[in-house]
This record gives C-alpha cells, structure tokens and sequence, in this order.
C-alpha cells in the first residue's frame, strides 16, 4: 500500500486554480501545431475538449465507437445543468455550489477539484448560450432554473427534458468546425482496445475499425480518455446498452490507478423493470421531483390490493398515503440526494408497501402539482369561479410545457397517462462517481494520459448531485484540460511526430490480435449476454445498493469462477476481420468481469456507508449511512497486478480546510 499526493496547489482554497493557472507551463501558438493529441469517446467530456484543443492550435484525433459523436451517451442527460450564477436570487454563490457538492458526496472527494468545478460552472452556461443551446427562459428574459436534490436553491439551468442532446449538440457543433478546419480528425465506429506506452508515457492506441475489422495505431504526444462511466457492470443500468469501461480498463492495465469502483449510484426515479427480457432501464428525470410527490400506501392491505389490481392509486386520500420522504425528510422532502431517495424507496418496498406486480415500485405523482399550477394559471387569466376541470385542465398544461416529453417517453414505455394516474418508478444503476485516478491537472499515474468526465473519480466522492455530471464533463473538456495539458507537452515542443513502426506498437497490437483471435476460435456453447445477464445479477444482489460483507465474499468468489468459465465457453460467431457486434460486446464483458471483481474488493475493504455505498452493517439507528472518518476518509486507488483479487491499494488522504466534515442530514 502506498500514500500519494493529488499535486494540488498550495494556497487559500478560492486562489488554488488562478494561481495554479498562472505558473503552470503553457505552449505557444507555433508549437501546437506540431503535437497531437487523442481524444477517446466524444461526449460532453471529450467533445468540449476537443474542440477546444484542436481550437488552441493543437492536431487532435477524435476516437467514438458509435456512428457519430452525436450518438453519445450524453444525449440521454434530462434535467438539466448546474451553475453557480444565482439567477434566481435566492442566495447561490460558488462556495454554496462547492458545500453543497462536497456534502452530497458525503465527504470523499477532493476539496480543490470541487471548488474549481463550483468556479468555473458559471462560464459553462456562457459558452453553450454563445454556441446556441436553447436553455429555458423566465418571463423576464434571463435563463430559468430549477431545483435538483441535495440543495436549497434553484440553479439547474435546462433545456426541457433534452439538455443532454442540446448541450452535446454544441460541442458536436465546435468539433464540426474544427473538423473542416482540419485540426480534428474524426474516427467514427472506431473503439480503443489497448494504450501504447514509449518510456513510461502514453504515445498512442491501437484502436479496431468496428465497420472493417481492421486493427489500426494511432500516435499522439498525448491521450485523453473521455470514455464515460462503467454502470453496465450491472447488465441493467440506465446507460446506453454499449457503454462500457474498456478504455479505462485498458489503461488501467497498463498503470492507470482505478479510484472508488465501489461509489457508483443508484438513481432513484427509473421506470421499473417489467421482466428479464429487458436489456437497459429508462430514466425519468429528477427534474420531476421538483413538483412530483413521492408516496407509497399508508397501510399494507392497500398496497397488496393495487398490487392485485384491486385498487388504483388515485382510490386513495391524502390520509390514506405515505409521503415518506417528506416525513423523514421535512428539509428538504422529494429533493433530497439520489443515495438517500433510492434507499428509502428500497426499505419502504421491502416493507411490503411496493405497488407494482413485483413489489419494487413507488408512485412519483402530479396531481398536486397539476392542481397548483392551474389555481396559479387561472388566477393570471382572471378567471373567477373557474371549475376543479377547467383548473386540471390549466394546470396539465403547465406541467406539459415544463416536462412534456418525458411524460410522453413514460407513457409510450408504461402505456399509462402520468397526467391521469401516478407514475410508478423505482431506483436503477445509474451512474459511476468512481473511475480513473487522476491528480489535480486530469493526468493518470500514467504520464501524458489524461481522464475526464465521469470516466475519471474525482469531483463527485461517494454520491453524486443531480445535474452535476454534465458540469464536470463540459468543466475538464472547455475551462479545465486545456490549460494543464499545456503544462505537461510544454516538455514535447521538441519531441517531434511519433512514430507507430516501433516495437512497443508492435507488441500493443499483438496482445490486441490475440485477445480477439482467441474469442472467435474459443468455440464455445454460451452467448456473450449469458454471462452478462448473470454477472449483473451477482453485482445487482450483492454489491447493489445495500451491500454486506458476506455477500461480498461471495460475490468476489462468484465473479472469479464466472470470468473463469466466461474464457473456457464463450461463444462468438463470425470472426475478427469483419463487423463483429458480438466480438465487440465480448471484449467489453470481459473488462467487465474483471472490473466486478475488483469493485466488490473496494466495497468489502471499506468497512463504513457512505453515499451511495451502502455497508448493512454501518448504519444510524434510522438507517442513514454512518461513515467512518477516521479510518476512511481517503480515495482508494487499486494498482492492477494481473489479478483484480490481488490489486494493490494506494489512499490519497482527504483533507478538508475550508468546510466542516460533519454528518450529512437532510432533515
């Protein structure tokens, strides 16, 4: 075990970046245009940085195994965006965004990565509304904001539900101008399948054309991987079905410290699972918490009669329902974190109380909203006497004007009107706040590899706040990897074009051919989905959202044999040198095998609760997460070995200077 530094300047917390800014190395003009950079994955996180570097001057390969960037996983992002610009007046400021970030996180992230992300949020919105993103407008004319959990104030600025696909539709738009300037080559359907390293440093990837089959190498003076988050370790998450961890697998591999797999979130308003024929879940946004009510039956035979279909939920009064977070809750009510929502709804169904077939489903209802909405409307309008329709009716517009084409997508996959009856949601995978290592500047242990965005650990600790991952993406590639990539190929001005006839290109892509020669020759008699489908339900039962140590053991212990029997019988038809989706899924399910190991290793060895890791054994009287200070208040970065049993753990301790750790309430 080691102790390492995070390399964050010195100095009062508000001054860290801005100084740090202003010493680091820069490169000018003449010398960018003489290094190359790759980019891996081209979301909000890679897209932003790529257009912004190849912008600087610098020669940027762009890397996505979807067949446009605009495919990206972050078009599915519904809610919204955080910054700290307090339009609505009602007391945000930057240190607020920073407390209220670091506390939803339950204390286990770095302090001056937060402060940095809370201070540089403001000029995200500036540069989207510059590029075009149609942001929602008050009356007035400045932008709208809303509320997400864990806050007090309104500073999520959205698109409808489509802020994902808007904000990604700008960076795809500055990318495209780099890509006819011809400082950004783009390489669509293409997937990264190993690094390349020359003396220690990251100088390239063998990456397959998923069209052709072909292997190909590409060279850089640097790499930046912006690949996403690895939640489909879990088979049923609500990721897009080829999300994946491999790139940051493979350079994880190759040296790449791994950070926290274990803190990875449970959100909890998802359309529940219907049956094991699904192969993702749907998010509902958690911008409907904003004026949805959660609730569940009062009393138990209720809940068992809408189970049967005997009751409807609109049968029940206001005495006759639980509003349990707002009981538990007053403070903050259907606002608070993802974390503390989803377990709450796991206890109240696991109580009896679930109003699905299943058991594992609470109701997200509207009808007050609706109610409230249209007193206002009428109201305006000067109707006097209106009818309790004509105020339904007013008020179902409100709410379709602010949340309309998530209702749609619900009813479309339910077949139930949410306007009517309540809408029935229970916590998914969603979201993984661990990843890469990376120190204060993006860089990995590896020296010219970069992560950013969610495939790296390091601004959202053990939980992570709604509408913050679409900040941290756009935060590391505009306003953040731009400046302290400088600093490292400030030392390459000299280094010239890297060369991939060498014999550490040559040995990457041997390794690379093998891995994928030895899947389509295994001739084995189980699909790759077989063992998808059982890993996830290993990782889903026992490393889910509530986790203990027995079952931990026994999940590392199942996960091991899995991986073992996945290499002596799976079967992938067809072969190498073709387009090969079950080849592709193969390589990815593999990375997964192993990654579920060693994230069940983090959860076991970390004997407290916080966030969204949840130890059964480590917990309040009222069932909150008890963390252990003392003992864990660090960023557990696993050192592969060759076995994910065997890796080697290295802490960068947490300090805290300018907030007070205390225990997170919401009440």
């Amino acid at each position: 075990m080691g102790i390492f530094e995070s390399h964050s300047p010195k100095g009062p917390l508000a001054d860290k970046w801005v100084n740090h800014k202003n010493k680091i190395d820069l490169v000018n003009p003449a010398n960018k245009r003489n290094i190359d950079i790759i980019v891996v994955g081209t979301g909000l996180a890679g897209g932003s940085a790529a257009a912004t570097l190849a912008e600087l001057g610098y020669n940027v390969k762009t890397f996505c195994y979807q067949d446009s960037p605009r495919r990206a996983h972050s078009i599915a992002a519904q809610g919204g965006i955080n910054a700290a610009k307090n339009y609505q007046g009602d007391g945000d400021s930057v240190y607020r965004l920073f407390y209220d970030t670091i506390k939803g996180g339950d204390y286990r992230s770095r302090e001056s990565n937060v402060y940095r992300l809370a201070e540089v949020s403001g000029n995200i919105i500036d540069q989207c509304v510059a590029q075009g993103v149609p942001f929602a407008r008050e009356y007035g004319g400045l932008l709208d904001n809303r509320s997400f959990g864990g806050v007090l104030v309104s500073r999520t600025f959205y698109a409808k539900g489509q802020t994902g696909q808007q904000l990604l539709l700008g960076a795809y738009s500055a990318m495209n101008r780099q890509i006819n300037r011809g400082k950004i080559k783009s390489f669509n359907r293409h997937e990264m399948l190993d690094i390349v390293k020359v003396d220690g440093k990251a100088r390239g990837i063998i990456a397959r054309n998923l069209v052709t089959g072909e292997l190909e190498r590409h060279s850089a003076h640097a790499v930046v991987i912006a690949s996403g988050g690895y939640g489909n370790v879990f088979y049923l998450s609500t990721n897009a079905m080829g999300s994946n961890v491999t790139a940051g697998w493979k350079i994880h591999k190759k040296g790449a410290y791994f950070a926290n797999p274990c803190f990875t979130q449970i959100h909890p308003t998802c359309i529940p699972v219907s049956g094991d024929h699904q192969s993702k879940l749907t998010l509902m946004s958690e911008s409907l918490r904003n004026d949805g009510r959660i609730w569940v039956p009062k009393n138990i035979e209720d809940a068992k009669a809408i189970r049967e279909g005997k009751k409807k939920p609109t049968e029940l009064s206001e005495d006759e329902r639980d509003y349990y977070l707002e009981r538990r809750y007053p403070a903050f009510g259907n606002l608070v974190p993802r974390d503390v929502a989803s377990r709450a709804a796991k206890e109240r169904c696991d109580a009896g109380y679930g109003v699905n077939k299943t058991g594992e489903a609470v109701y997200l209802d509207f009808s007050a909203a609706i109610m409230r909405y249209g007193k206002e409307a009428a109201t305006t309008q000067h109707l006097s006497n209106p009818s309790e329709d004509q105020i339904i009716k007013l008020g179902k517009e409100v709410v379709e004007a602010k949340y309309g084409n998530l209702f749609q997508m619900y009813e479309k996959i339910v077949d139930q009107n949410p306007y009517e009856t309540p809408m029935m949601i229970y916590p998914a995978v969603h979201y993984t706040m661990g990843g890469v290592w990376v120190d204060y500047n993006l860089q990995t242990t590896i020296p010219g590899c970069y992560a950013i965005g969610e495939a790296n650990f390091s601004d959202h600790g053990a939980n992570r706040l709604g509408a913050s991952a679409l900040m941290q993406g756009l935060a590391d590639g505009y306003f953040v990897l731009p400046y302290t990539i400088g600093n490292y190929l400030s030392q390459d001005i000299r280094t010239g074009a890297i060369s991939t006839k060498t014999a550490e290109f040559d040995a990457a892509e041997k390794e690379v051919r093998e891995r994928l020669e030895k899947f389509v020759n295994n001739n084995g008699t189980k699909s790759v989905d077989h063992f998808h489908k059982i890993l996830g339900k290993i990782m889903w039962n026992k490393v889910g959202m509530a986790r203990n140590a027995e079952g931990l053991r026994e999940a590392i212990s199942e996960i091991s044999a899995l991986r073992e029997e996945f290499w002596k019988d799976v079967k992938v038809p067809g072969n190498a040198q073709e387009m090969n989706p079950e080849l592709e899924k193969a390589g990815r399910v593999a990375d997964f095998l192993e990654l579920g190991e060693l994230f069940a290793k983090d959860a076991l060895d970390r004997k407290e609760s916080c966030g969204g890791h949840f130890r059964e054994e480590y917990q309040t009287e009222e069932g909150e997460a008890l963390r252990d200070d003392e003992n864990f208040m660090y960023v557990a970065a696993w050192e592969y070995t060759g076995n994910p049993s065997e890796a080697i753990l290295h802490k960068e301790e947490l300090e805290y200077e300018d907030i007070e750790v205390k225990t997170r309430s919401y009440k």
